[in-house]
């Protein structure tokens, strides 16, 4: 069986999760500090071949009126670059408040501030994909 990955994409980071073998559960594995479009996609890369993805889920941010803003376009584009470039199949994920999610949770842990810098983008990620993994249970 093949894994699923999330992304969390951002412009200064990319967080990334992957699920289990069952496709139940998501966990988290790291934040890329992004640099440069090829630096990004070896790194992105390397981990598919690492956790042996089949699939990666690309959260798609829209407004909370359902409508596509910059933020939405730029990971549109980046999962169409990943797709392309690297031939692997690719599906948008609605993640309206997942980075919200993501913060009310550590807040919840009392996570300090600067510890939540490092992790949230990575726990948004987790968020995506197992809403992703969620839905596709219940289908």
């Amino acid at each position: 069986m093949k894994r699923f990955m999330g992304l969390d994409v951002g412009e200064k980071t990319i967080g990334v999760a992957v699920s289990d073998l069952l496709g139940i559960t998501a966990q988290g594995v790291k934040t890329i500090k992004r640099k440069e479009l090829e630096s990004d996609l070896r790194e992105l890369k390397s981990l598919v071949d690492q956790y042996e993805v089949d699939t990666i889920i690309v959260g798609l941010p829209r407004n909370m009126n359902g409508s596509y803003g910059g933020s939405a376009q730029r990971a549109k584009e980046f999962g169409e670059i990943l797709e392309k470039e690297l031939n692997y199949k690719i599906v948008y994920w609605d993640e309206r408040l997942s980075t919200v999610s993501a913060e009310k949770a550590l807040l919840e842990a009392d996570v300090s501030r600067k510890k939540r810098r490092g992790v949230i983008d990575k726990l948004a990620a987790v968020i995506i994909l197992q809403n992703y993994l969620d839905y596709n249970h219940k289908v």
